[in-house]
């Protein structure tokens, strides 16, 4: 439960927990064994979305006159007699009708024209694998300073990170179990990432908000997000290559069929979107004006155009030039589930004493209460104004129609005054005696009005121009990545539609924004990416941030029982709470209390407490142990076909064809020639041959680990003397992810016949035909291993025991084209972690460094009277802190190169 930290004299680091529970995911420890796995989900498209812009077509003809037969039936047999034991199915289309609702609705959309592209015809359904997610990593900001106070047996702060603890035996079942939520980061297509939360987890209907950032198909050429630390953006042809500095595609926003491949990239993650939301819930979705008017319709289709919430337009941080406008806002198309029952909060701004609004309020109350017009020179101070008194302009005070009773005569300042033809006053004779009497009339012309002062609602709604978001370059926060977007969009947007503890969902992770926000705001978050490079920025993003303490209503209950708003005035008394009232005629005249407006961005703060990121977890889309094995059902999915193990290693052989440069560090490649198949009734572990291209002539074996799973050491064993005996002069193993024994026994070339080097696939391989696969591509990189030194240092714990720590020294890469090995040093890499007590299910990152860089600033200065000055200078470099081993005696070490491919050594104690 949330903690209240109301009463704390003294600055801490603390976070907000959710009282909300949530099924279980397993371990990736556990994966060999885990074995409830299901088959692909199969979705199918809404026919009546016609591929073709026609309205009488002979096959479309066909289908009105039997929906026709079908709905006279009803008419003469009853509905119930036509419809109640089995749906009636349309056969030149397989669509089944329940209703003659449903009828005449199929009827309606055969009149209407849809958007067509290629492929789209051909994709009626979609069939998605069912993959578990499985955990890899464990966060805690606030453990890892627990951690840094004093000398732990790490194992007594598991509930900080949100671990379950479970038995192992439950861990294999994790699915049947709920526990502590945790906020989730996931690596893998966010396609089978929200069939996993769909099928896996039963989220479907829980997910109030989704962001959806996707790539914009600007250009549908080569974006190139560089490595962790750069964010230079090029767009290039198929045989450019940026030299200068060395880059690695992240935002990856190239298309096989250009906008064909994009909208089908779209149609189906929005298909999936919309079964998770629930029925209050609502969609945004952020694109540029290139593409604008194909999303919408495309969401036309999926969420029905009746659900349309808003077009929101928002200005860049930067503009794009153009030879007739320069382009300088992005958009947001905002749909909701269903638009009758969407969840809505008003957000409200600041209103600007602008000259234009000095034009309407163009008089003035000064401090002794005279009043007077505005001078000309008045109405150029704009927010000066209020050094000279307050503003206020003079209202009509009569609405539309006559009545009797509203239309007597009124007496101020020696005049009579009556309503004009065909009007009444706005209140009863009692309510003008109180406007009088609260100094609230003033005469305007031959008419008596309303005195409305500028600060009686200080504040104005939120409209569909957002022009503040651009000021000043980037707003809020440093820019981490090539097309991070400006916190306060995304803020307002979770603002509108959602309360503290909903959840929000992101299919786009990019830097991490939306999850951010969302964590400053104490809403629930799941956000996934299927590149490494912005998981890796968006987890430095969160690990290091701090919030303000929002006071919580129900601590108990934490931030789902809301934040607490107060009215505040400052000495000028103007209003800088969360509460504000709204001063009306109609209040003043009733004398009445004024209506409440909330400012939900304004809750009371506790200034003594520093918030950092509550424990999330890092999961990943990988498989249950033997789907390698197993065969699969050919059926349609999001990126081609759900493969059996002979087509996904076609299309890897064809990738590899296409794609054949191998990135090296400091910008080099190495390229692979003559890629062609082995026979599979020849070789049991092999799968391709090649050549080197630009080395020596050397024969080059291939072998490409599982299409959702990780390689381990009994497969690279095999592979390896497979690859001996048929004389190949080396072992190249292609994988998703690798485990760490695994990746130390290719590492270790002694131990292997013939040189043997794992190269990482880039996860977003999964989507097949919808990205294009060029020589350029940067699918396929050769990494490193960690060199490290775990040894104790001299030094006791106060109770005793000994103190353990662990030096990075470098990452060690073997350069297969000359068999040398090439060092980069520590200091030199984004990221590295340790588990100091690694129970070899989940790595649980204990301690976390950021060499070189100023990440932890923000939290060293909320904090630095808690630490002292060495602890942040560890957390920049490549030493850990003092530590005492946990039970389990062995310690992980985890690197993340600049393109965010995770390396991880494990080292026991014993060694030391």
């Amino acid at each position: 439960m949330a903690k209240n930290s109301q009463s704390t004299p003294t600055q801490q680091a603390d976070t907000y927990t959710h009282s909300q529970e949530a099924v279980q995911r397993p371990d990736i420890g556990v994966q060999p064994e885990f074995t409830a796995r299901k088959g692909a989900k199969t979705y199918r498209y809404d026919s009546s979305l016609a591929p073709e812009l026609c309205w009488d077509e002979n096959a479309e003809r066909e289908m009105v006159e039997w929906l026709l037969e079908r709905i006279a039936e009803a008419a003469e047999q009853g509905e119930q007699a036509v419809f109640a034991e089995q749906p009636q199915r349309w056969q030149g289309t397989d669509e089944t009708f329940a209703s003659i609702a449903e009828c005449v609705a199929r009827l309606k959309s055969l009149t209407h024209p849809f958007l067509n592209w290629t492929g789209k015809a051909e994709r009626r359904e979609i069939a998605v694998p069912t993959i578990p997610l499985f955990v890899h990593e464990r966060h805690s900001t606030q453990a890892i300073l627990e951690t840094l106070d004093s000398y732990k047996a790490i194992g007594t702060t598991l509930d900080l990170f949100g671990d379950p603890q479970l038995d192992i035996a439950d861990k294999l079942d994790a699915y049947e179990h709920t526990g502590p939520w945790t906020n989730r980061m996931v690596l893998g297509d966010s396609l089978q990432v929200m069939n996993s939360l769909l099928e896996y987890e039963g989220l479907g209907g829980q997910v109030q908000m989704i962001y959806m950032d996707p790539p914009y198909g600007v250009k549908f050429g080569s974006n190139f997000q560089p490595f962790v630390r750069k964010r230079d953006v090029k767009h290039g042809k198929d045989d450019e290559m940026i030299r200068e500095p060395e880059m690695v595609r992240a935002y990856r926003d190239t298309w096989e069929l250009g906008l064909h491949s994009y909208l089908t990239y779209l149609r189906d993650r929005l298909l999936l979107a919309r079964e998770l939301l629930t029925e209050s819930g609502s969609l945004f979705v952020q694109i540029s004006d290139e593409n604008l008017h194909h999303v919408t319709e495309v969401l036309d289709e999926v969420f029905g155009s009746e659900n349309r919430t808003a077009l929101i337009s928002f200005k860049k941080t930067g503009f794009a030039s153009s030879d007739a406008l320069s382009t300088t806002h992005d958009f947001i198309l905002w749909y909701g589930k269903q638009r009758d029952r969407q969840k809505i909060t008003p957000v409200f701004g600041a209103r600007d004493l602008t000259e234009r609004e000095l034009e309407y309020h163009d008089h003035i109350e000064l401090a002794d209460g005279s009043r007077r017009p505005l001078d000309k020179d008045e109405k150029e101070l704009g927010a000066g104004i209020r050094s000279v008194g307050r503003p206020y302009a003079r209202n009509p005070m009569v609405s539309p129609g006559w009545q009797d009773s509203l239309g007597f005569t009124v007496e101020f300042e020696g005049k009579l005054f009556r309503p004009p033809p065909n009007r009444h006053w706005a209140t009863h004779e009692k309510g003008v005696d109180r406007l009088r009497n609260a100094r609230r009339l003033a005469i305007k012309g031959n008419t008596l009005r309303y005195v409305r002062y500028f600060d009686d609602f200080p504040v104005q709604p939120l409209g569909t121009v957002w022009n503040d978001t651009g000021v000043g370059g980037f707003v809020g926060a440093d820019k981490l990545y090539v097309v991070q977007t400006d916190t306060r969009v995304s803020m307002r947007c979770i603002l509108m539609t959602t309360d503290p503890g909903d959840l929000v969902l992101d299919p786009t992770c990019g830097s991490g924004t939306t999850a951010y926000v969302a964590e400053q705001w104490g809403r629930r978050w799941i956000t996934c990416d299927t590149s490494r490079v912005p998981l890796a920025l968006a987890r430095q993003r969160l690990l290091t941030a701090t919030f303000p303490w929002y006071e919580l209503k129900d601590p108990q209950r934490g931030p789902a029982g809301g934040f607490v708003y107060k009215r505040k005035q400052n000495r000028k008394g103007e209003e800088v709470g969360g509460l504000v009232p709204r001063i009306t005629l109609k209040s003043i005249a009733n004398d009445e209390e004024p209506e409440t407006v909330t400012l939900v961005d304004k809750p009371e703060q506790n200034k003594k407490v520093t918030r950092v990121c509550g424990p999330f977890s890092v999961e990943a889309t990988v498989q249950a142990a033997g789907s390698m094995l197993e065969e699969q059902d050919g059926v349609q999915d999001a990126a081609g076909t759900y493969e059996n193990p002979r087509a996904y290693l076609d299309r890897m052989i064809e990738v590899l064809r296409q794609s054949h440069t191998l990135r090296l560090p400091g910008n080099k490649a190495l390229e692979l020639a003559q890629v062609r198949p082995l026979a599979a009734e020849d070789y049991e572990h092999l799968h391709a041959e090649a050549a080197e291209q630009n080395g020596e002539a050397r024969r080059i074996a291939v072998m490409f680990g599982p299409q959702d799973g990780a390689i381990d050491s009994g497969t690279v064993l095999e592979a390896a003397r497979e690859a001996w005996y048929s004389k190949f002069d080396a072992l190249y193993l292609f994988g998703f992810a690798i485990q760490a024994k695994a990746r130390e026994l290719v590492a270790s070339h002694g131990k292997l016949k013939l040189p043997c080097t794992y190269v990482a696939v880039t996860p977003d391989v999964v989507m097949s035909d919808l990205l294009k696969t060029s020589k350029t591509s940067e699918i396929f990189s050769i990494t490193g291993l960690p060199d490290v030194d775990f040894k104790t240092n001299g030094e006791l714990a106060p109770d005793g025991r000994p103190l353990y720590q662990v030096e990075l020294l470098g990452l060690d890469i073997f350069r297969p084209h000359d068999l040398e090995t090439e060092s980069i040093h520590a200091e030199n890499l984004p990221c590295w972690m340790l588990d100091t007590d690694y129970n070899g299910m989940v790595f649980i990152a204990r301690q976390v460094f950021f060499p070189k860089t100023s990440a932890w600033d923000n939290l060293q200065k909320s904090l630095k009277a808690r630490f002292d000055e060495s602890i942040w200078d560890h957390l920049a470099g490549t030493r850990s802190e003092p530590f005492v081993l946990g039970d389990h005696r062995r310690v992980a070490i985890k690197v993340i190169d600049e393109r965010g491919n995770e390396l991880m050594v494990v080292r026991e104690a014993e060694r030391a």
